[in-house]
């Protein structure tokens, strides 16, 4: 048979059966996943795309980890960077439990090992499109308006392009609020790298994984109690003289690390000067902080809010 040339034999008993189904009144009914071409949809070619790409990703684990380091393929945390850093490009990841679930992240344990160490971190992972619009973010998106106009629209039409796009942004804005205020030398968790919208953050906890308690789960002595809230006026004072404040603060996103008190949390970090809502949320900020330390027994001429609320107006120049 010539290349142009055609088997009448197959080409009239492929018409025959079109003929009868159209007499029918009937189509035949695709029992695979292709269009009406006989080309495979473009949801079947995402899935086999998965398909291939976790039969990779399985292929090519390292024994006895996760996955790989992502090192190479992320933002990287500020310079000098704290030794226990694991940077090596052979280094694998092994996730080693979950540490928190909250509404708009989960946080997980993951040990990195290199050639010559190790080290714990938390790995912070947002969700996208999976799950709900994240908590009061309408207020906080304020001052970080995106250039391009369709993102902004999906990001206000809350599309599962622009939950994504919230995500990824939130999880720049903390990566970015955290190595700020680490040079600054707040008492916040080294970012390690972002990649996507995963965090990898310094572990706060024991060597063997066990977690820093949330100033919410403590229950301090009086004495350690006033020094707890000399360091979060410290810190809350150094942060308004940069011009931000946390913006959601509570007793839930503080931890108690060796006697430290870490602030944890920053994707809503407010801009004092660009956010036309930020007096009203500092003002939020402490009276949450204020009202759960006088409930556990501090004086309350010394975490009287309001003094405290103008002490940081000051530092932030907004008088």
């Amino acid at each position: 048979m010539h290349e142009h040339e055609y088997d009448t034999a197959d080409f009239d008993s492929a018409y025959d059966d079109v003929d009868t189904r159209m007499r029918r009144g009937k189509r035949a009914k695709r029992t695979d996943d292709r269009d009406r071409t006989g080309r495979l949809t473009e949801e079947e070619r995402a899935n086999l795309a998965r398909l291939r790409e976790d039969a990779l990703s399985e292929a090519d684990k390292p024994e006895g980890a996760d996955r790989w380091t992502t090192w190479d393929d992320a933002d990287h945390g500020p310079k000098p960077r704290p030794d226990w850093v694991v940077t090596d490009l052979g280094a694998a990841d092994r996730e080693l439990g979950i540490i928190k679930t909250g509404k708009e992240a989960d946080v997980f344990l993951v040990e990195r090992r290199g050639e010559a160490k190790s080290c714990l971190m938390a790995a912070k992972r947002y969700r996208g499109s999976d799950h709900r619009m994240f908590h009061r973010d309408a207020g906080y998106l304020e001052g970080r308006r995106m250039r391009r106009s369709r993102e902004m629209r999906a990001m206000s039409n809350r599309s599962s392009f622009g939950r994504n796009l919230i995500a990824e942004q939130w999880a720049v804005a903390e990566f970015a609020a955290l190595g700020r205020l680490w040079l600054l030398g707040a008492p916040v968790p080294y970012p390690v790298q972002r990649s996507g919208t995963e965090l990898l953050l310094e572990f706060l906890g024991d060597e063997d994984g066990t977690a820093a308690p949330r100033l919410a789960q403590t229950r301090p002595e009086p004495d350690e109690l006033v020094d707890l809230w000399t360091q979060l006026t410290d810190t809350l004072t150094m942060l308004a003289a940069e011009g931000v404040a946390h913006g959601d603060l509570s007793a839930f996103n503080l931890m108690v690390h060796e006697g430290t008190l870490f602030m944890i949390d920053l994707p809503q970090v407010v801009d004092l000067v660009a956010n036309p809502f930020a007096e009203s949320i500092l003002e939020r900020d402490v009276r949450n902080v204020s009202t759960w330390f006088t409930a556990r027994g501090l004086a309350p001429e010394l975490a009287d809010p309001h003094e405290l609320m103008v002490s940081l107006v000051d530092a932030a120049g907004l008088n």
